[in-house]
């Protein structure tokens, strides 16, 4: 089976939770991987905290369509989340801020998506 047919199956048979799960376990990895770089290198890191920003981005777009069926409550602090993100990873990109805050983050987000967090919450 070819790597295409996978992904086509798994987003397919993936609830929103376990894909926005590894979707930031992608990034974060991608942001891990360039904490410590070389400053010739600084494009790999600008690439992996924009991602990070774009991925965070899309969720505060999500939260805002009045569609959306989280919380209100729940979807403004995922804005402001993403607000804060933002912020930090333009301090990151000037070589200012800490990866590992932004890491911290999405670690902390990913255990409340993780399998079974739900089921444990309630």
């Amino acid at each position: 089976m070819s790597y295409q047919a996978y992904q086509r199956t798994s987003a397919r048979s993936e609830d929103p939770r376990s894909t926005e799960y590894r979707l930031l376990g992608h990034v974060t990895r991608a942001l891990m991987d360039v904490r410590e770089i070389k400053a010739s290198e600084i494009r790999k890191r600008a690439e992996a905290l924009d991602w990070n920003r774009r991925v965070w981005s899309a969720f505060a777009a999500d939260c805002a369509n009045p569609d959306n069926g989280l919380p209100e409550a729940l979807r403004a602090s995922i804005i402001s989340l993403s607000i804060f993100i933002s912020k930090e990873t333009s301090t990151a990109m000037r070589g200012e801020g800490d990866i590992d805050m932004l890491i911290d983050l999405n670690r902390t987000v990913m255990q409340g998506l993780e399998p079974g967090a739900q089921a444990a919450a309630g």
